[in-house]
């Protein structure tokens, strides 16, 4: 069809604001853990995992929402979220609706296709290749 043809072009553009919310997102999630903003009902309790995950989430998320060293980043996201799933989720439930792990996994392919797809538009990895 045409205008899927035509919307093509823009295939960086989207990959970006993909990048982008993905990562403001996780941003969230180890803000969250490491100084309970936003606030949680149950705030997380810093054991050396959790803070590491927190670690690794809000400057991760930082970093690849910048679209700064991109590949390798996503690349200990998308290990960090496996680990998460089989750690903390698939001991309660075989199925990720049943166990809350359907945002880990969700996270997990968005960042193994980023370390493939690279950062897209709006990146600073951009301005450091050329």
């Amino acid at each position: 069809m045409k205008l899927f043809e035509s919307l093509a072009r823009y295939s960086p553009q989207a990959l970006g604001v993909l990048r982008i919310m993905t990562a403001l997102q996780f941003v969230e999630h180890g803000s969250q853990k490491l100084f309970n903003f936003p606030v949680s009902a149950e705030p997380h309790v810093l054991t050396g995992l959790t803070t590491a995950a927190g670690i690794l989430e809000f400057a991760g998320g930082i970093l690849l929402a910048l679209g700064l060293f991109t590949r390798p980043v996503a690349f200990l996201l998308a290990g960090e979220m496996a680990i998460a799933y089989f750690m903390a989720h698939m001991p309660r439930d075989f199925f990720p609706v049943n166990n809350g792990g359907d945002l880990a996994i969700s996270f997990c392919f968005i960042f193994l296709y980023l370390i493939f797809a690279g950062a897209g538009a709006f990146a600073l990895d951009n301005r450091r290749s050329a």
